[in-house]
């Protein structure tokens, strides 16, 4: 493919937002949304919340999951044409169980330069607070709400590695109870509520403790779940019969 319209073309900036406190926006990302020729939103309405909050005044335009498979490839072209162009979410990182995912595939196999910035998102506060080995997990977001959903859990039981999941408020006490028939009811995990805002809250014990909790304690806002890992399975030692060695040995 003929790649030599990139020189002129724009860039796709990938940009974070606070998912609660609006003091955690870095300096780049707002300089990077003053200097954007066109803002695309998850939700227009609660950006601009943010932008005003920013004295930022740029061109907004919707891009959400309902919408993005037709925006695309308008978008793409509008780059192309030399328009620098910045993707926000509601809160957090476009592409993290949000629209951004379509987009930056899109731009990237065209050849044209995607940015992504560093900045808020509610995985990683909730992982490095929740006191679970974080030096190695896996990131799984929302889980399937019907097919699948058994089959992945079945699937998870065996990771060794911390998990992160993201899940509704209505249905964390029903998540949390699938959770212990799954991975065991002693599985230590971790439940961060409204991270980075003032009510935030974690509450930490075993599966069955902290879904005994909230059976009592209605939850409120946005949910992360960290689940520690399935201790490893260590391997057997093979038994050698007199006279016999192993090739280590021999």
């Amino acid at each position: 493919m003929d790649k030599s319209h990139i020189e002129s073309s724009g860039k796709l900036f990938i940009v974070p937002t606070p998912v609660g406190n609006l003091d955690d926006m870095t300096l780049r990302a707002v300089q990077v949304l003053k200097e954007a020729d066109l803002i695309l939103a998850e939700d227009t309405r609660t950006s601009s919340v943010l932008l005003k909050h920013y004295d930022i005044h740029r061109p907004l335009q919707s891009h959400h999951k309902f919408n993005e498979h037709q925006t695309v490839a308008l978008v793409k072209e509008r780059i192309l044409g030399g328009l620098n162009v910045a993707l926000i979410s509601d809160a957090g990182t476009p592409g993290i169980s949000d629209p951004g995912f379509l987009l930056s595939r899109t731009c990237a196999e065209e050849g044209i330069e995607v940015q992504a910035l560093p900045g808020a998102t509610a995985c990683i506060p909730a992982l490095v607070s929740s006191g679970l080995p974080c030096d190695r997990f896996c990131f799984e977001g929302f889980l399937p709400q019907k097919k699948g959903r058994q089959t992945r859990l079945e699937e998870l039981s065996h990771e060794t590695r911390t998990m992160v999941f993201y899940e509704s408020p209505y249905r964390l006490v029903k998540t949390l109870e699938q959770f212990a028939a799954a991975f065991g009811p002693e599985r230590r995990c971790s439940v961060a509520r409204e991270i980075s805002k003032v009510h935030e809250e974690h509450k930490r014990g075993t599966l069955a403790e902290v879904a005994a909790w909230f059976r009592e304690h209605e939850p409120k806002g946005e949910i992360v779940i960290v689940v520690a890992g399935a201790e490893p399975v260590k391997p057997e030692k093979k038994r050698y019969g007199r006279g016999e060695t192993s090739e280590d040995e021999a």
